[in-house]
């Protein structure tokens, strides 16, 4: 049996990870969540109020994703989840007990993700939140597949398949 393929996709908000997540997942045939549904009350409220989460508001969380990544591969689902992931202990988190699973990280140019932001409707991240996100961003190491976002939705789609596919 060929093992489930488990991908995160990660960055800062405003990079584009539920859409790419969204057409990589339909791409692939594989399941996709959205990190953002599965964030307890008092982490959407915190950040609906413009506070950015700490690391003990963030443990939880990631640890409900990590063991929802366990169960579908348990049952031989491929996933694709967004989730920002910008640390790499929450990366480590993440990848607790999945040896395959990789990250594909949207990278941008602060100026056009503030734009994006701005632009949107989220249901809590506004755009004041952007430089915090930032400030907490670790770099990814070299087994990330990283993309630039600048260009539009379906090169971003179609590099991460590549990559993806080429690395398989």
């Amino acid at each position: 049996m060929v093992a489930p393929m488990l991908l995160v996709i990660a960055g800062v908000s405003g990079c584009g990870k539920t859409s790419v997540g969204q057409a990589l997942a339909n791409h692939l045939g594989a399941q996709f969540f959205d990190g953002d549904d599965f964030h307890p009350e008092a982490n959407v409220a915190k950040m609906r109020s413009g506070q950015s989460l700490n690391d003990e508001d963030r443990a939880p969380w990631l640890g409900r994703l990590n063991e929802l990544m366990r169960e579908q591969a348990m049952q031989g689902h491929s996933v694709v989840l967004a989730c920002s992931a910008l640390k790499v202990k929450y990366r480590e988190i993440l990848g607790r007990g999945l040896p395959t699973l990789r990250f594909v990280h949207l990278k941008g140019e602060r100026e056009i993700l503030f734009e994006r932001m701005q632009a949107r409707k989220h249901r809590y991240m506004p755009a004041s939140l952007l430089d915090s996100q930032f400030a907490t961003l670790e770099a990814f190491d070299a087994s990330a597949y990283e993309i630039d976002v600048a260009v539009p939705l379906d090169q971003v789609v179609a590099k991460a398949v590549k990559l993806i596919t080429l690395n398989a």
